[in-house]
């Protein structure tokens, strides 16, 4: 499964590498890309984990960013 989102007060293109670079580290994770001037997410993983995989990389991003949210 593929989703992209809208990632809302992503501030510099250093923390989007930061957070691709992490979440592309988590377990099932297929494919991620973090687009600083897209403000957009694409996270790819298997159908069966991809809420499991998508609740971790929430984790990542407040963790490197907590002003950044996730539009649904």
């Amino acid at each position: 499964m593929k989703k992209t989102y809208k990632l809302l007060d992503i501030d510099c293109g250093s923390c989007a590498a930061k957070i691709e670079d992490r979440i592309r580290k988590l377990d099932d994770v297929i494919d991620v890309k973090v687009n600083f001037m897209g403000q957009r997410m694409i996270l790819e993983a298997p159908d069966d984990k991809f809420d499991g995989v998508f609740k971790q990389a929430k984790k990542v991003i407040k963790k490197i960013d907590s002003d950044v949210s996730i539009a649904d």
